[in-house]
């Protein structure tokens, strides 16, 4: 069974080949992907005289997706920011997506109604030999997952 690459059926995929996308952004490469999360809360409940507290799933809520990328003179995402900070929110879809050993996709997380709250500038050091390094850290209202081929 081939997978297009030099993958089997049961081999991992590799956490360093990935594609980031985002609405309207031309300029969405970055190094590291983090809070791909989702929780949903639990109800408790008891009814009348009943002796076992009941569970039920409550509201869902998704982590913030936080990107880091070593500098480019590119400030797309910086105006982005910026229109946040000034109260013009600008609300994007995009999508994180995990790709084979040939660049083939093999899984997507899609999100929706995001917009970058946080900006996290670089660390500098004279003696470092480092690449300058920011976080954008987006508020995402949902995703899904999404296999293959989307």
């Amino acid at each position: 069974m081939g997978f297009g690459d030099n993958r089997r059926k049961h081999d991992h995929i590799g956490q360093f080949n990935f594609r980031v996308e985002i609405d309207g952004v031309t300029q969405a490469a970055f190094k590291a992907v983090e809070g791909l999360d989702s929780e949903t809360e639990v109800i408790e409940y008891q009814d009348g005289d009943d002796i076992i507290l009941r569970k039920r799933p409550g509201r869902t809520k998704y982590s913030n997706i936080i990107c880091k990328r070593g500098y480019i003179s590119t400030d797309e995402l910086w105006l982005w920011r910026k229109a946040v900070m000034e109260g013009k929110v600008d609300r994007k879809s995009g999508s994180i997506i995990l790709l084979n050993d040939n660049g083939q996709e093999v899984m997507r997380y899609n999100f929706f109604e995001a917009w970058p709250a946080k900006w996290k500038g670089f660390t500098l050091d004279g003696k470092g030999t480092d690449v300058a390094v920011e976080e954008i850290e987006f508020v995402v209202e949902r995703w899904e997952r999404m296999q293959g081929g989307a």
